[in-house]
């Protein structure tokens, strides 16, 4: 059962994590810790006519983190608000609660992630850039608001 949990998809895609960097002129940061093992994601966001512009990350992860992140840092790129927000809210039923993969096509790469819904400790780790992500959104929404 840990050869489908660290499938060579899944470790591909976390050997693959873009270098981290930060956005000088990011819309929001937001800082999420696992307080199961520890794996941190730092997330920086910015949007530009209602779609993601750039995403930059700093991870300090187990595999399966880093798996996760690679693949929300190669697909968020023109992304909506909302669909990051519908991809948080699948991917957390996905693991949770035996939900499918994410149903955007511009997300399909994530249901390599599938096999970690049978290790609950592994949940947190994996959420963390998506949290991040659906973090900065309400941060720039709020300050809009103002």
């Amino acid at each position: 059962m840990l050869d489908d949990l660290y499938s060579g998809a899944l470790l591909e895609a976390a050997g693959s994590i873009p270098p981290a960097r930060s956005l000088p002129d990011a819309d929001a940061t937001s800082r999420k810790t696992s307080k199961v093992c520890g794996s941190v994601v730092e997330l920086d966001l910015s949007l530009r006519d209602g779609v993601v512009d750039d995403l930059a990350m700093r991870v300090k992860a187990c595999a399966l983190g880093q798996a996760a992140a690679s693949m929300l840092g190669r697909t968020a790129k023109g992304a909506t608000p909302q669909e990051l927000r519908i991809l948080r809210d699948e991917m957390e039923a996905m693991l949770k609660r035996g939900g499918p993969p994410p149903s955007s096509p511009r997300f399909a790469e994530m249901e390599k992630l599938a096999p970690v819904a049978a290790y609950p400790a592994r949940h947190a780790s994996v959420m963390l850039p998506f949290e991040a992500a659906a973090d900065c959104l309400g941060q720039i929404e709020a300050r809009a608001a103002r």
